[in-house]
């Protein structure tokens, strides 16, 4: 059972940060005049389809995600949509009106309607996110933590160091803390057991340098760091929530950003990396704790899909903004095959990066550290 529940979590997390994403570029392109031949939940065969406007609508049978079929785009879909809007333009004249294009191709579109189009599916995962986030904190039973300490505990490191009941933190070790949350992953990220805080007292910005720590040890010798103090918490008025769920979004945004830097740093072993083995086996821990931890856990899946997907790399939609960015600055075009050598490279690169990381997975789930 827990193995179906899974499978079934699974298919709902990737299925909605998919779809919303490839849901973002049919909108905007519209929007903009642009011709979408096809705009399809799911993939492989078609189960159902509909023409309006210009348009093919589909639901396909394996429930993973979607995609976008734009007129004058270099991608399978694509070009596939396009050879079958071809061939359903010719031998059906009394369905001619409802699937004649209604649109312009994408190539004919100005520099800055493609560049909506590219950066919108990014935009819809961060809105996803933001919308998941406002019903788990306007639905959570507790209060909205602030970022403002409540009290010191007695003879507390942290407090003969620096911080003082009434503070509210602002950032920890230069980085501007957005919730709570922010506090934490900074200081777990310490290694020395102190932080320089910047912090509001008495409404002034006061800096805290060499804020220190105490520590503790487990059973099994390894050190723990002891925050020392609490924090008030925030009544959940509209206005709370909804500042609370737009700074969840940045600190999950921020996660996804400095892991990556840690990673090019060497500050995080590549070893760490998990791919679709380990999302499915998280999503499933998740999914075995409840529905609001798994809609956290979609929430963190999409924000980080959005970032992800604004990487300047060819292969991505970042990529493909960076293209348009040199065409509108110098008024031509990057060759096509240019584009198309530096895609196909950038496949084989993140290729490769997900089955490493898929190794990683499964020797994880072997010897049972997962």
């Amino acid at each position: 059972m827990s193995f179906i529940i899974t499978i079934l979590a699974a298919l709902l997390v990737f299925s909605a940060v998919i779809a919303i994403h490839e849901f973002g570029h049919f909108a905007v392109a519209k929007l903009c005049g642009i011709q979408v031949n096809e705009f399809s939940i799911g993939m492989g065969p078609v189960l159902w389809k509909k023409n309006h406007k210009g348009t093919q609508y589909s639901l396909r049978a394996l429930p993973v995600g979607g995609f976008v079929a734009l007129e004058g785009e270099e991608s399978p879909e694509s070009q596939q949509a396009e050879t079958a809007h071809t061939v359903q333009e010719q031998p059906a004249p009394e369905t001619e009106a409802s699937v004649q294009p209604t649109g312009i191709p994408l190539n004919e579109a100005p520099v800055w309607q493609r560049a909506l189009v590219m950066v919108a599916g990014a935009v819809m995962n961060f809105v996803l996110g933001f919308v998941v986030l406002v019903f788990l904190i306007a639905a959570q039973n507790e209060p909205i933590t602030s970022k403002t300490i409540y009290a010191i505990q007695d003879g507390a490191l942290c407090g003969q160091t620096g911080l003082q009941a009434g503070d509210k933190v602002l950032a920890v070790n230069g980085r501007r803390c957005f919730v709570a949350n922010d506090i934490l992953y900074e200081l777990v990220r310490t290694r020395s057991y102190s932080a320089d805080f910047t912090v509001l007292r008495d409404g002034q910005k006061v800096q805290l340098p060499g804020v220190q720590f105490d520590t503790w040890q487990d059973e099994k010798g390894e050190t723990h760091m002891s925050i020392g103090f609490s924090v008030y918490g925030l009544e959940k008025t509209p206005g709370n929530v909804l500042r609370e769920a737009g700074n969840s979004v940045l600190y999950y945004g921020r996660i996804v950003f400095t892991s990556l830097i840690d990673l090019l740093r060497g500050r995080e072993s590549i070893n760490n990396l998990s791919g679709p083995v380990g999302i499915v086996s998280a999503i499933g821990q998740a999914a075995s704790y409840g529905w609001q931890d798994l809609l956290e856990l979609l929430a963190l899946i999409t924000v980080n899909l959005g970032i992800l997907n604004l990487l300047p790399f060819p292969a991505l939609d970042g990529g493909k903004v960076v293209f348009l960015v040199i065409e509108g600055v110098t008024g031509h075009a990057v060759p096509e095959k240019l584009q198309s050598v530096l895609t196909l490279a950038t496949f084989g690169l993140l290729f490769g990066l997900m089955l490493f990381a898929t190794y990683n997975d499964i020797l994880r789930l072997i010897t049972g550290t997962v």
